[in-house]
């Protein structure tokens, strides 16, 4: 069967561009070999979310005395958490098959591995069935990465999928890796009374986040009991420890149940990248700015690509990849990306930060102010403190933005916006903020 696009990979990047697609007249045929929505909505970012929100629910039900409420008794029932999550996945996959079926896009559940190229068209199999498409565009996603640690091939650990689908809580949990995924994990973990320890090989968690907002979440977190092993290397396993090193030193962590969670891996192998010869990296496929491979008909979004792996912006990358298609003039940007860590409080940043512009040799400007700044931070957020920080360049431009305490996730949009747009800090300030909100902190940072 010939179409006019092919897509690979159901997920957020797949999906999206598979509907913008169709709904502009493209034949669109979408393959997923597992469920429409892909990690993102089965096992990623909607999951996690939901058990997060009920743990900040118990967090504020724990502190209720704090406003003046007296909650009573109260517990958290694990299994209905799991209950609830998975109808919430079933509700947003369902939706978007809806979605998909509307606009009249084709969807074939089967694994499809690019066939080679013939008389001008792409040819795809998908399970002894061959389509033909005279474009494609790769959604394949990625995997979680797991590290060659001794023991590990032996014991039933977990990742981000089994943790979630698991209906008993351990008595305690190691998680390897302090990462975004690993400290969401451990916040909820930690929140519902689990004996939360994270081992992170670097200096700081959360990679690349600003190093202040990143060390404040980790001080928090200690306060609440979670254990942090920083600069440490986890060298072996078994099913009821985790053996680390620092220092030259040993120690033995118990654990009943491990969660390996130090990154992800783009999923390269088995698509047939070969047969059309695409360039690929260490990181993944290589693309330009208008998501095209080194193959002029094929292109390439979300995860694959191993550079910003994250839902929102493969989401982006595969609506520029099917404009090109289509004609229209638009390219891909970073430079207003946001990256969220949804623990309580939660941690936004956007941009650059100090220590990358520090690292470059770069000229730059840092204006912070504790939350508390905000009256409506102060009202909802008794006892927290909180950062915003802005960055600005030799010539007063917005280049980044940081903050800690929530709902940092809902304001960072605000600077990201204003980095995109290449707002100078004079402009941030003539915006109108409704008073009283917490995104007013913005506009206070901005004139300090």
């Amino acid at each position: 069967m010939k179409y006019d696009i092919a897509i690979i990979g159901g997920g957020p990047a797949g999906y999206n561009a598979a509907e913008k697609a169709a709904s502009n007249g493209f034949k669109t045929v979408l393959f997923e070999k597992s469920d429409i929505g892909g990690v993102c909505l089965n096992e990623g970012c909607i999951p996690t979310k939901t058990f997060l929100y009920s743990a900040k629910l118990l967090d504020g039900m724990k502190n209720a005395g704090k406003y003046g409420l007296e909650a009573g008794e109260f517990s958290l029932d694990h299994k209905k958490v799991v209950l609830r999550k998975n109808k919430i996945v079933k509700k947003l996959t369902t939706g978007v098959k809806y979605k998909l079926d509307l606009n009249g896009v084709d969807i074939i559940q089967k694994q499809a591995t690019i066939k080679g190229e013939s008389d001008g068209t792409i040819r795809i199999e998908a399970e002894g069935e061959e389509f033909q498409a005279e474009y494609l565009l790769l959604c394949t996603g990625s995997s979680t990465a797991i590290p060659p640690i001794k023991g590990l091939d032996g014991i039933a650990y977990w990742t981000s999928k089994e943790a979630l689908e698991a209906t008993e809580l351990p008595g305690s949990l190691v998680i390897i890796g302090g990462g975004v995924i690993g400290m969401e994990f451990a916040s909820y973990f930690n929140s519902v009374g689990v004996n939360v320890t994270v081992v992170e090989m670097m200096p700081e968690i959360l990679g690349a986040m600003d190093k202040e907002v990143s060390a404040m979440l980790r001080s928090d977190y200690t306060k609440r009991g979670v254990k942090f092993h920083l600069n440490t290397a986890v060298v072996e396993v078994a099913s009821d420890k985790v053996i680390i090193e620092k220092g030259g030193k040993r120690e033995e962590l118990p654990a009943d149940k491990i969660l390996v969670s130090v990154g992800r891996r783009a999923n390269l192998s088995d698509i047939g990248l070969e047969t059309l010869s695409i360039e690929v990296d260490r990181k993944g496929v290589k693309v330009n700015e208008y998501m095209q491979t080194s193959h002029p008909r094929v292109y390439a979004a979300g995860d694959i690509t191993g550079f910003s792996m994250l839902a929102h912006t493969a989401i982006r990358e595969g609506e520029v990849a099917i404009n090109r298609i289509l004609g229209r003039d638009d390219v891909m940007s970073y430079n207003g990306v946001p990256g969220v860590v949804y623990t309580n409080p939660e941690i936004a940043g956007v941009g650059k930060t100090e220590e990358e512009l520090s690292a470059a040799g770069e000229v730059f400007r840092v204006s912070k102010l504790p939350m508390t700044y905000s009256g409506r931070f102060v009202a909802e957020n008794e006892g927290v403190n909180g950062l915003c920080k802005l960055i600005t360049d030799a010539q007063n431009h917005i280049i980044g933005c940081h903050i800690y305490g929530n709902p940092a996730s809902e304001l960072i949009v605000l600077a990201g916006t204003a980095i995109d747009e290449h707002f100078t800090i004079e402009q941030f300030q003539k915006i109108v903020f409704p008073h009283p909100t917490v995104s007013e902190i913005l506009r206070e940072v901005a004139f300090e």
